[in-house]
């Protein structure tokens, strides 16, 4: 486990989500990288139960429940503006039994799926968000392997990301700010996924307030 950047790739103009993945990948082909297989990340948000929040007015909290290919064994639960519990695949049978504490959000259910490619010692995966059938847009991670402290490395990943995704770049994860220099972990990868779900789930809430009405 290197150091991770992730990020949102916005769709091309005049394309969509599918072929703008396969403009990506091209690039990352034409680079010299390699197919390893596909990846999966996913996320379910739940809520603070009703019954929990007593009658003092209080806001509940939101918990997102995650899991990743790359970690199969793990199941990851981070807290809303809070720490991350990194725990076994049972995790999932324990969020059935805390109902009565949190429950699933509708139409929580959010993934993104695609290909992974090795190139040197970068592994990138390009992948498409999905919320129920729909694309809703796409990501992008870059691992640096070789190192597990984000400010020995931020320079050469931003190099890397610039040869592909030109002015779409990104900026330092903010993750980066908080652990600047410490040893970077699964979990500093979750809490980027975690954020970028939550990034695309506002966007389409704007697109859906513009729609007109039927």
């Amino acid at each position: 486990m290197g150091v991770t950047c992730v990020s949102q790739m916005p769709v091309a103009e005049g394309k969509s989500v599918q072929q703008t993945v396969e403009l990506l990948t091209r690039k990352l082909e034409m680079l010299g990288a390699e197919k390893q297989g596909t990846f999966c990340v996913d996320c379910e948000t739940y809520h603070t139960a009703a019954s929990t929040l007593g009658s003092q007015g209080q806001a509940g909290k939101l918990m997102y429940v995650m899991h990743n290919s790359e970690y199969p064994l793990s199941c990851f639960a981070l807290f809303e503006n809070g720490p991350c519990l990194v725990a076994d695949t049972n995790f999932d049978v324990l969020m059935v039994k805390l109902k009565g504490f949190f429950q699933s959000a509708k139409a929580s259910k959010i993934e993104t799926r695609g290909t992974r490619y090795q190139y040197c010692d970068f592994l990138v995966k390009v992948g498409t968000v999905t919320m129920g059938p729909s694309a809703r847009g796409i990501s992008v991670e870059v691992e640096y392997g070789p190192c597990v402290v984000a400010s020995d490395c931020w320079s050469l990943l931003l190099e890397f990301l610039q040869s592909f995704l030109g002015s779409h770049t990104p900026g330092a994860p903010a993750v980066f700010g908080s652990r600047h220099d410490a040893v970077y972990s699964p979990a500093d990868t979750m809490v980027q996924y975690m954020e970028l779900f939550n990034k695309i789930r506002k966007q389409q809430q704007v697109i859906e307030t513009r729609k007109p009405n039927q």
